[in-house]
């Protein structure tokens, strides 16, 4: 275990495998960074010839460590010009729509209303609690589907904690997911709700947040 993080470590005749799992919220950082030092390391030795470029560059290392790299993109278009541009700061509309290639429909963007935005529309806050819920969501699925349990129904109603401060900054402090989630199996309820902690380990939003993501889940059959 590294910095709070678990890690696999397989060595082969010409090549090391390795790979962090299911690292505590704070230790992922440290973690690679002490694992990418070992690797680095390791590959200065004569067995492991193939990659003794890398062992020049622990970051090198590091990257060597991950699976797969993703990318995303997305348009941002802002529609609220309404004739004079941003001249005053109630002279423009907050409405903006969020669009990509391929994707079925845009996503109509505001501000906070209580920020001249429009309620009808979604804020940034509103975007990430949705992101972090689905992220969650889609994990738990994808376990429970593993794991042999059939979930017919899911709903998550996530709140957000936001400190806003004198100088007009603000920041998150708190996330709570909150997921109702129905089951096939009335033996494996148990085994459902445990399955949300192995979700939270895995997701790539939680990993990345700064703040707490928590969870209070009810399963029900």
């Amino acid at each position: 275990m590294f910095g709070g993080a678990f890690a696999t470590v397989r060595w082969y005749a010409h090549r090391i495998e390795a790979r962090l799992i299911e690292p505590a919220n704070g230790g992922w950082k440290r973690a690679t960074s002490i694992l990418s030092i070992l690797l680095a390391r390791a590959f200065r030795s004569p067995t492991c010839a193939a990659v003794t470029a890398v062992a020049q560059a622990p970051h090198a290392a590091l990257s060597w460590v991950m699976d797969r790299q993703h990318h995303y993109r997305i348009v941002n278009r802002w529609t609220g010009n309404l004739g004079t541009g941003t001249s005053a700061y109630a002279a423009y509309s907050r409405a903006h729509e969020l669009s990509g290639l391929d994707k079925a429909a845009a996503i109509p963007g505001s501000s906070d209303p209580l920020y001249r935005g429009d309620r009808t529309r979604y804020n940034p806050e509103e975007l990430l609690l949705g992101a972090l819920s689905a992220c969650h969501m889609l994990w738990v699925l994808h376990l429970s589907a593993d794991a042999g349990i059939t979930i017919t129904e899911y709903v998550d109603e996530p709140w957000g904690e936001m400190s806003e401060y004198a100088d007009g900054s603000g920041e998150f402090t708190r996330v709570v997911l909150r997921p109702r989630v129905k089951i096939v199996q009335a033996d494996q309820v148990h085994d459902a709700v445990e399955i949300h902690a192995r979700a939270h380990a895995v997701c790539a939003l939680a990993r990345s947040m700064n703040f707490p993501v928590e969870h209070e889940v009810q399963v029900i059959t």
